[in-house]
């Protein structure tokens, strides 16, 4: 199968044979999810390949993804994707629905956990998680804290640093002050994916692709609720303790997954050097990397990056999560 431009969906529309529904949390929340049944056996197999859980970024929505998502469940795999609690169509943690605000990334990774303790009993194996960016991160430490027991996972751009000079404990004390000295809630910058950057200029941090980064604006006027702005200060300090828990000695050293990381060398959001480290730190990691050729997200860059992003993930998921053998009749 072809994985750009000969793509079979529209991505400005939800396949016809994708689920949209909701999950609720223990406390309540409505998690917004989507999920594409088993598409049917690969040869010789009697049923789906296994299950993909996709998590997307910070701000993020699984709109942008579904050619991905298709793509995956065309395969073989029966697919599923969430929205993080507060954004896009799992609602806000703020009086402000355009800020991004979490009082602690633990929310997160409870959910997750919740959600992947029902999604592994009701979906065949074997299991896999993709994250990006935030998602990547947040997968990263719910697998490093053993809360989740993929048999293998995949990381996309994950934020595993911020571009800002210095090191993360140092930074994590001035968005603690920042917190102290006014509301955590506030904006944290005013406008696209980071500070200084203009709306106008949005696209150059983000893919080379013009159509595919016109999808995302497409989306935003058929469902106003996807849109969402700059994270708060709470959010920015969260983030950086977050980090601070998978930096620690021995944390990333003890995970026994096969992790492919898939990084720019020239992100503009995410520190490339810090996910150098973790695939360093990662006892079974793999990392594959591009160059100017690449901007953050490479599940929506142009073709040529795209079709080798694809390609790499299929390949490692075939070495490292094969499909189950047929029991014996």
């Amino acid at each position: 199968m072809e994985f750009g431009t000969s793509s079979r969906i529209d991505r400005r529309a939800i396949p016809a044979d994708a689920n949209e529904g909701f999950w609720t949390a223990s406390d309540g929340h409505v998690i917004r999810r989507i999920d594409w049944p088993g598409h049917g056996a690969p040869q010789g197999q009697d049923g789906p390949r296994g299950s993909i859980l996709f998590l997307p970024g910070r701000g993020d929505f699984y709109e942008k993804y579904l050619e991905s998502l298709d793509y995956w469940h065309e395969e073989g795999w029966q697919v599923t994707a969430l929205d993080w609690r507060g954004q896009a169509g799992s609602g806000r943690l703020s009086a402000h629905p355009a800020i991004g605000h979490v009082e602690d990334f633990s929310i997160w990774i409870e959910d997750l956990s919740a959600f992947w303790s029902q999604w592994v009993v009701q979906t065949p194996g074997p299991h896999v998680v993709i994250g990006h960016s935030m998602g990547g991160h947040l997968v990263l430490r719910a697998l490093a804290e053993g809360r989740i027991n993929p048999v293998a996972v995949v990381l996309s751009a994950p934020m595993l640093g911020f571009l800002t000079p210095g090191p993360n404990r140092a930074l994590h004390k001035v968005a603690e002050a920042m917190c102290r000295f006014g509301d955590p809630a506030r904006p944290a910058w005013k406008i696209s994916e980071k500070p200084g950057t203009t709306a106008a200029a949005r696209n150059t941090l983000l893919t080379h692709d013009a159509e595919r980064y016109e999808d995302e604006a497409q989306w935003k006027l058929q469902r106003s609720f996807l849109g969402m702005g700059p994270g708060s200060w709470r959010w920015v300090e969260r983030a950086y303790a977050s980090m601070l828990v998978l930096d620690a000695p021995g944390i990333l050293e003890a995970v026994d997954v096969p992790v492919l990381l898939l990084a720019a060398r020239h992100d503009g959001l995410v520190s490339w050097k810090a996910i150098e480290r973790a695939a360093r730190r990662l006892p079974r990691a793999q990392l594959m990397t591009w160059g100017r050729e690449a901007r953050h997200e490479l599940l929506r860059e142009a073709d040529p990056v795209r079709d080798k992003v694809m390609a790499a993930i299929d390949d490692f998921l075939d070495r490292m999560a094969p499909v189950a053998e047929a029991p014996i009749a």
